[in-house]
């Protein structure tokens, strides 16, 4: 299907996709900070966006609440792909230092401890 339309083949390693979204959400688990202030300046920068978009300030106020809102989703989605790009990153500086048997099992592990450092970090803000 995809070689009718480009002429030549994409090699597509499953283990290298694998790989990248177990390190992906090891970060993302372990990166909470930066990733609420990478949340937190894409939706002020969709709201920023969308206001221009609107040319009555009684309707931009009217539907803000929703607005905002959806805001705040499109933006924890998008917040994922830098994690994607630092974990693919990993993950081939994984593969090229000790080789691709390697590759999940370190990936695996990056996800578990940045699990336990989310849930250590949890225990520690719930007991301040």
């Amino acid at each position: 299907m995809l070689t009718d339309w480009i002429p030549f083949a994409i090699p597509i390693s499953t283990v290298m996709i694998a790989g990248s979204c177990l390190w992906s959400l090891g970060l993302y688990l372990a990166l909470v900070s930066w990733k609420n202030w990478l949340i937190a300046q894409l939706q002020r920068w969709f709201n920023f966006a969308e206001r221009s978009l609107y040319t009555s300030e009684a309707e931009f106020e009217r539907t803000r609440p929703a607005r905002e809102a959806q805001n705040l989703f499109y933006a924890s989605l998008v917040s994922i792909l830098p994690f994607l790009v630092f974990g693919s990153l990993c993950n081939w500086a994984v593969e090229w230092g000790l080789g691709s048997s390697w590759s999940i099992s370190t990936g695996l592990l990056a996800s578990m401890i940045g699990a336990v450092y989310a849930l250590g970090r949890q225990n520690s803000h719930q007991q301040n």
